[in-house]
């Protein structure tokens, strides 16, 4: 006869991932449900490639954010180092060079600027929030420096715009944007999943110390995975201007906030040791679905920004509900 003892734990007590999964999915369902009961288009196929476009760049920062949280870090220079790293591309290009060249130094700018943030948390031993806040400041200011304040244009090259928003399968509307993101997650999971920069980040996050008397460097791991957060921040730039066929060097503060939020929600602790890629993409796709409902339904911006941060509050709360669980 079985007693309680010999009842093996379900999936979810044996894989607490996922469960907060299974959580969030069925939150996403129940946000699109309830905006289809106020707003009869939202689920309409145009409406969800609208939706999926929107999450491309909120969902690349976001897969780049969450290395940094995972290491009990944070990187809130994303949004400005995207914007810097366009900048930089835009400049560049309208100065002869070819646009592939352009592109491939905007990424390297990202990365650049990761380095730095990693350098100044590892080496120089800032926390991670100043660090990450100088560089926030320092590349908001050369953005405005070095375009004069005024957007950067790509409309010499025609077939710019169409890198984010043309199809490379020839689906309409399924925009290239969306596909660049889907390849970002999976080069993400496979980093996370099977490679020592995933088995690395989780240790350092868990046990800075400890990590680093089992013999791994963790500052060489620490700058890598900052580095890696700003080449993210670069591609989302790529995607950002190829979508408005420009660079804008004011329009950069702000998604640090919705690419944070879209970790936590997807199950990245900011204790640090705790993350999975898939839920990135689901709290991703929950911030950009409640946005993309409250513009139908015609709530200003400044009311959006005060719901994202509720839901922010309540993904926080959750996250440290679930560790004082996992301590008793």
């Amino acid at each position: 006869m079985n007693t309680l003892k010999d009842k093996k734990p379900g999936i979810f007590a044996r894989y607490p991932a996922v469960k907060h999964k299974a959580i969030i999915l069925a939150a996403l369902v129940a946000i699109w449900i309830a905006f289809r009961c106020l707003s009869p288009n939202y689920l309409s196929y145009t409406n969800i490639m609208t939706i999926l476009l929107a999450t491309s760049v909120n969902g690349i920062l976001a897969l780049g954010v969450a290395w940094t949280i995972m290491t009990a870090g944070i990187d809130i220079s994303i949004g400005t180092v995207m914007t810097f790293s366009c900048i930089c591309s835009g400049l560049l290009f309208t100065s002869g060079l070819p646009i592939v060249v352009a592109i491939i130094a905007g990424i390297l700018v990202g990365a650049l600027c990761g380095f730095c943030n990693g350098f100044m948390s590892a080496k120089l031993g800032l926390p991670p929030m100043i660090a990450t806040l100088s560089m926030q400041m320092i590349t908001k200011g050369l953005s405005l420096v070095f375009s004069e304040c005024k957007p950067v244009y790509f409309s010499d090259c025609a077939w710019y715009q169409k890198l984010a928003t043309g199809s490379f399968l020839g689906i309409k509307g399924f925009y290239n944007a969306i596909i660049i993101l889907l390849v970002l997650a999976i080069i993400s999971y496979f980093l996370f999943a099977k490679t020592v920069l995933g088995r690395y980040t989780l240790a350092i996050g868990s046990n800075r110390e400890a990590a680093r008397l089992s013999g791994i460097n963790v500052d060489r791991w620490l700058i890598t995975i900052y580095s890696v957060c700003g080449a993210y921040a670069g591609v989302a730039g790529l995607v950002m201007s190829s979508r408005l066929n420009s660079a804008q060097p004011a329009l950069g503060p702000g998604y640090e906030m919705d690419a944070i939020a879209a970790a936590v929600i997807g199950g990245n602790s900011l204790s640090g040791g705790e993350g999975t890629i898939g839920g990135v993409i689901i709290g991703a796709l929950i911030i950009s679905s409640i946005q993309n409902g409250l513009r139908l339904m015609q709530v200003t911006t400044e009311s959006q920004s005060a719901i994202i941060g509720v839901v922010l509050i309540i993904a926080v709360a959750f996250d440290q509900m679930s560790k004082k669980r996992k301590k008793n």
